[in-house]
């Protein structure tokens, strides 16, 4: 079955790439790809358009695109392992507390860039020293230049990575199709092909964004905000005998 023969392919492709790989893979895309854009500056192309369909439908709404294949994965994927509805529960907590990283990272750089800006006249580029803050200038027509730190590359690194380490845990589940409960298999497997869909879709974009937009520390502090996230929650605190905890048999393994 195609479904099945998806999964297996991404299972393997995750074993042979362990995930702080992946944060170095992420690290190395700011880099080359900040670099690449400093030295040799690309033409213009569709995804160098802010406005492209991927960055207005997905890339705007990459967390909620995340969380919303999250939820439903990690509830029914370690219940299946665990059989136990409050592990599955607690681990869905993951996902709130995602979020709050989310609110209070995006919160930071919006305190940063007010903080390091000014407006600007957007015809003839003369301060104007009346508007104090991003909103309030932008709200008249006007342009606020400031220390942008990039969302883009924050929240594209840390969805990816947070989406590799729940979806490890169908190494648990690859023989999955000769458990009981089949609509519950096909539903895990394919929200997981989905996520890993989603995955190569964050990472090309993650790519457009080092190659294309913003400056390379705006870039590079991005990029530290999303591993540190995924390092701090997944590699350190979900280690801890308190929730939301890993996904299910992954506590013990060597990555």
């Amino acid at each position: 079955m195609a479904l099945d023969g998806a999964v297996h392919a991404m299972v393997a492709l995750q074993r042979a790439w362990p995930r702080r790989h992946l944060a170095l893979l992420l690290a190395a895309i700011t880099l080359g790809g900040s670099v690449l854009k400093d030295a040799l500056p690309l033409a213009e192309s569709y995804f160098s358009n802010r406005r492209n369909a991927l960055n207005v439908y997905f890339v705007k709404f990459s967390w909620g695109w995340t969380v919303g294949l999250l939820l439903p994965f990690i509830f029914t994927s370690n219940y299946f392992v665990q059989r136990d509805v409050l592990f599955a529960v607690r681990r869905i907590a993951s996902c709130a507390v995602g979020t709050v990283v989310w609110f209070l990272s995006t919160r930071i750089f919006h305190i940063v860039e007010n903080f390091t800006g000014e407006c600007f006249e957007s015809l003839n580029m003369t301060v104007l020293n009346e508007f104090e803050n991003k909103q309030a200038c932008r709200k008249q027509g006007h342009l606020w230049v400031g220390f942008d730190i990039s969302g883009h590359s924050f929240l594209l690194s840390y969805c990816v990575l947070m989406i590799m380490e729940e979806t490890a845990v169908m190494d648990e589940l690859h023989k999955v199709e000769q458990k009981p409960g089949k609509a519950t298999t096909v539903i895990i497997k394919t929200l997981f092909v989905a996520l890993n869909t989603l995955t190569l879709l964050w990472i090309w974009m993650f790519f457009c964004t080092a190659i294309y937009f913003h400056d390379l520390p705006q870039k590079i502090i991005g990029t530290i905000f999303g591993i540190s996230a995924w390092y701090l929650t997944y590699q350190f605190w979900y280690k801890k005998s308190f929730p939301p905890g890993l996904p299910p048999e992954l506590g013990n393994k060597n990555e």
